[in-house]
């Protein structure tokens, strides 16, 4: 089986939250094998078991160990993939399971937000060739250490381009929606599913909320050169392709994506201040989405995503006693992001967006622009309405 094609498959929570979903995922696994080619299967924890162990992880302690977090969630991505073998098997296909570690994922050591340093794949490659089938858990690896680790949110996009990549192979992308689109269409049903996208666009929407693609999985394969296929599990549709596109001869607006959970960090001080807050939040593992800093009167503004912050509570407090009233953390915030391909050529896109948050009553706390998107920072309750009048402003739907 040397020359067929290999392709790793990634499926989503939702697309093996129960057992019956399981075995749909088997049998399309199946159908691809009977086709001729070899198959890697990355899976997801099922539905919302992620957040179940994470909330029981949060009853015993309010800012769990981030090394104890790590060995508990990579439970959930276990459990699917010993279930997905067991299906293909009950179908007569020879299969096998393996964690991360055991399918040669190395990363570096921050547990909770890990990233791929080298992939050494060749349990899955042997296996490959006597043809199994091979499942991974996605969402994790091991350390240089010898650590489990988990590769933050939508880990799993991750682990399926970096195998992707290591074993010169095509990558697929399952979820519960067709591709990408211009907007989620629970919140714009007027959005329009993308045939393609640039690696830089798919990236910053991604960042920005859009719940399709995970952001560092972009990058891995805009570094490796993988294109992405982005497609409904159980659909017919074309999906969509993330690839190296050329430039667009004008300027343009390719989606609005939004995200919920934020909290903003202000502190008062100079750059020296700023430099200690941004220290601080290293040292926990707290990463920033925005930030802004106004040198002459010393204010910096830090949105980050709470996806990751495990102890919001801890964090507030460890922020009180080192800088006492010169940081404060305000949650209930969210950013209502436009990304596009020389979307600030010039001021009117962005003039557009405040004229749009105006018109539904949100109050903007922060603006960010970049060559590629422009982002405000509102109260979550009007990210919806937002998105939804940004989405016809722009892209006149």
């Amino acid at each position: 089986m040397s020359n067929v094609t290999t392709v790793v498959q990634k499926y989503g929570g939702s697309s093996v939250a129960d057992v019956e979903k399981i075995r749909r995922v088997a049998r399309k696994v199946k159908e691809r094998r009977d086709g001729g080619c070899q198959v890697v299967v990355v899976v997801s924890a099922m539905g919302d078991t992620t957040d179940e162990l994470l909330a029981l992880a949060k009853q015993v302690s309010p800012d769990p160990p981030r090394r104890e977090l790590d060995m508990l969630l990579t439970c959930g991505e276990r459990i699917s993939m010993a279930l997905l073998s067991m299906a293909l098997h009950e179908l007569g296909v020879p299969a096998i399971s393996f964690t991360g570690s055991q399918s040669g994922i190395i990363t570096n050591d921050a547990h909770a937000q890990a990233r791929i340093v080298e992939v050494r794949p060749y349990r899955i490659q042997d296996e490959l060739a006597n043809g199994k089938v091979v499942i991974v858990a996605g969402y994790q690896g091991v350390s240089y250490r010898r650590e489990v680790t988990t590769l933050g949110r939508g880990g799993s996009d991750t682990t399926a381009v970096a195998l992707a990549a290591a074993l010169q192979a095509d990558c697929e992308i399952y979820s519960d929606v067709d591709g990408v689109f211009s907007a989620d269409p629970r919140v714009v049903p007027q959005a329009r599913k993308l045939e393609e996208v640039s690696y830089d666009e798919m990236q910053e929407l991604a960042s920005a909320g859009a719940k399709v693609l995970n952001a560092q999985a972009v990058e891995f394969a805009k570094r490796k050169g993988i294109v992405i296929l982005a497609r409904s599990t159980f659909g017919g549709g074309t999906g969509t392709a993330i690839r190296e596109l050329p430039p667009p001869a004008d300027a343009r607006v390719k989606g609005v994506a939004s995200e919920a959970d934020l909290a903003a960090i202000s502190a008062r001080g100079g750059a020296a201040e700023l430099s200690e807050v941004m220290e601080f939040l290293d040292a926990r593992g707290v990463r920033g989405r925005t930030l802004s800093f106004e040198a002459g009167p010393g204010q910096a503004f830090i949105a980050t995503p709470l996806q990751d912050v495990h102890g919001l509570d801890a964090l507030k407090r460890d922020l009180e006693a080192r800088f006492g009233a010169r940081v404060r953390v305000e949650d209930g915030l969210g950013t209502v992001t436009a990304v596009g391909a020389g979307i600030n050529a010039n001021w009117s896109f962005a003039r557009r967006a405040l004229q749009a948050a105006e018109a539904v009553g949100a109050k903007v706390q922060g603006l960010h622009v970049s060559a590629l998107q422009i982002s405000l920072l509102v109260g979550r309750e009007h990210l919806k309405p937002l998105t939804a009048r940004l989405h016809r402003e722009l892209l006149g739907a």
